[in-house]
């Protein structure tokens, strides 16, 4: 029983690693190709017309637990698209249900799949800052920064300790700051306020530059609200 069920979870870990990006690769290149740039995905999501949300949301949640589709092209177009609360709340259900679905296959597939993916090193750092006593600052700094790898952080959080709902919550609040920047750099093109659009753009590159350098800092900052009001 031990061997079959490691052979379904080498099956399913060669599907979604290998299969699903070599077959989107190899047989159907044009449908990749056009999420590269903000054009085509408002191309994509105008040819599904009316069904487009439901589409808008499914590419969120492929982004999260594949991790072959650029968030940031698909969020900015979402802004460009639709209204910015409702792209908003696409948006964030679709990162939630695609976190959820990683966080519990990191789990299903347990660590040696995961070191396959990513590298032992790389998930076995991630997985001790998660079951550290400062998990719960690590993990929001993390998400915050806008380019770090959060699909890494995301399978990470499967194999430790830290629960699903105390991830769920921290992840989309961390998120929640860059998402909206992206979103509202979407509207802003759609509505044609460039000067608007390049502040805010030189905003967010200074922010992220900044949040990055001092992520140690903060990481310390948040610990020490979290034991003073734990």
């Amino acid at each position: 029983m031990r061997k079959f069920i490691s052979i379904i979870k080498l099956i399913i870990l060669l599907a979604i690693v290998i299969g699903i990006p070599a077959y989107v690769y190899f047989v159907h290149p044009e449908f990749l190709e056009q999420f590269y740039t903000t054009e085509g995905v408002n191309l994509f999501l105008e040819r599904y017309k009316t069904v487009s949300i439901v589409v808008y949301t499914a590419l969120q949640i492929l982004q999260i637990v594949v991790s072959i589709i650029p968030g940031q092209f698909i969020q900015f177009a979402g802004g460009y698209a639709y209204n910015f609360w409702l792209a908003y709340l696409l948006s964030i259900i679709g990162i939630a249900c695609g976190s959820i679905i990683a966080f519990y296959l990191s789990r299903f597939l347990g660590r040696d799949a995961m070191y396959l993916i990513f590298g032992e090193e790389k998930i076995t750092k991630f997985i001790d800052q998660l079951n550290s006593k400062r998990a719960f600052a690590i993990l929001f700094v993390l998400f915050l920064i806008p380019g770090l790898p959060k699909d890494l952080i995301t399978y990470a959080a499967g194999l430790s300790h830290i629960k699903l709902k105390a991830f769920l919550i921290l992840s989309l609040i961390a998120r929640t700051p860059a998402l909206m920047g992206t979103l509202l750099m979407g509207s802003m093109l759609y509505d044609r306020s460039y000067l608007a659009l390049g502040i805010l753009a030189a905003i967010a590159i200074i922010l992220c530059i900044i949040l990055f350098i001092k992520r140690d800092q903060l990481t310390s900052y948040i610990d020490k609200i979290y034991n003073r009001y734990k």
